[in-house]
């Protein structure tokens, strides 16, 4: 038995009072790369937000990397987000600094002390996304595809037990995002696991993988 390290048992999903998915179960075991789909509205992003605790859970049973969410207080949610990376479709770098200074902020912020491990670290995931000689780059010197591959550089630095993908070819062309793509399908072969919300269907006849969809208020798996 693969262990589970996302569960979700009967849950609703609100954005603020509203309810936008109801009776949602959902399990990622270890190794999965799932896409998340549906249209804008449908409640994609609202369940990505509930994932990694900018909402609450309010109602139903859910864990994830071994937090309870329905539990989840303020103060833990650094610590939750510490064990999954997340990719945004804006990349949210920090304009005002390299690269390599971008990653070792998150670093630090998460604890890191030692100059020569940060270092070797920001090296590592560099070379994962096939940046490596690119870390004394600001971020407005890079592609659209290159800072995006920067953002899933950054979502590796704390070697995260699932990667939470919220639309991230969604800015790119359709060019960058099968590099994206490709860069993203390396790291699940290297044994991460993945949930990738998505409205791009040509990814998804690429780079076939299990595939669920938001729509009508629910969560269904697309067979």
């Amino acid at each position: 038995m693969q262990s589970s390290i996302l569960k979700l048992e009967n849950v609703s999903i609100f954005q603020e009072n509203n309810l936008v998915l109801s009776d949602v179960n959902l399990e990622v075991v270890k190794g999965d790369f799932i896409y998340l789909i549906g249209k804008t509205g449908s409640g994609k992003s609202s369940l990505m937000k509930t994932l990694y605790g900018d909402l609450q859970l309010k109602q139903g049973n859910g864990e994830i990397v071994d937090f309870n969410l329905n539990k989840l207080r303020d103060r833990e949610i650094p610590f939750l987000r510490r064990k999954i990376g997340i990719v945004f479709q804006d990349f949210k770098l920090l304009n005002d600094r390299t690269v390599f200074e971008n990653l070792k902020f998150v670093l630090k912020a998460t604890g890191w002390k030692e100059s020569k491990k940060i270092e070797a670290k920001i090296v590592e995931v560099l070379e994962k996304v096939g940046l490596k000689t690119k870390g004394f780059k600001m971020p407005f010197q890079l592609s659209g595809g290159e800072q995006q591959r920067v953002a899933i550089a950054r979502a590796l630095l704390n070697d995260p037990e699932l990667i939470l993908a919220d639309e991230p070819t969604g800015n790119l062309d359709p060019k960058t995002s099968l590099e994206v793509m490709r860069v993203l399908e390396e790291i699940h072969e290297g044994g991460k696991s993945i949930l990738m919300a998505t409205h791009d269907y040509g990814l998804i006849l690429k780079f076939p993988q299990r595939t669920l969809k938001c729509e009508g208020g629910k969560l269904f798996e697309v067979k």
